[in-house]
């Protein structure tokens, strides 16, 4: 019993001595730190990046460009649909317009070839299993197990 009351009686004093702040005898400026820190201004965002990949064997034909100088970005991308169209998305975003986009279709003049499938691998298993047999249980000397 003595123990737990000691025990409580430790534990209010420090909850006493967190909560409450020290005096004015005992505290100096420097060591107490602020409880709010500075905000810290970013700079504007900026950057221009592009990319483009031109694959004629898998047909995958596509690039990209945007930029971006503040919280105003533009750009475009193109890629070649399955129909043999090449798609043009020019777009721009501001924080006044929000996101708009311009969609075009040009005909390219000839189909987009697929490219051949690669040769199927034939497996040396068969496809189909049959049941699987059951054996018989090894049989145990006498008086292990019994």
């Amino acid at each position: 019993m003595f123990a737990l009351l000691s025990l409580f009686i430790l534990g209010v004093g420090a909850a006493t001595a967190i909560e409450l702040p020290l005096s004015p005898i005992y505290h100096s400026p420097g060591l107490v730190k602020p409880l709010l820190k500075a905000v810290e201004v970013e700079a504007p965002a900026h950057y221009d990046f592009a990319y483009s990949v031109h694959d004629e064997h898998t047909g995958d034909i596509k690039s990209q460009t945007e930029s971006r100088k503040g919280d105003q970005v533009q750009g475009q991308y193109t890629l070649i649909d399955a129909d043999g169209y090449l798609r043009t998305v020019d777009y721009t975003s501001d924080a006044h317009n929000g996101f708009n986009a311009v969609v075009r279709r040009d005909p390219l003049g000839h189909k987009v070839i697929k490219a051949a499938p690669i040769a199927k691998v034939l497996s040396p298993l068969p496809l189909a299993y049959g049941a699987p047999k059951l054996l018989a249980a090894p049989k145990l000397p006498l008086g292990l197990y019994q």
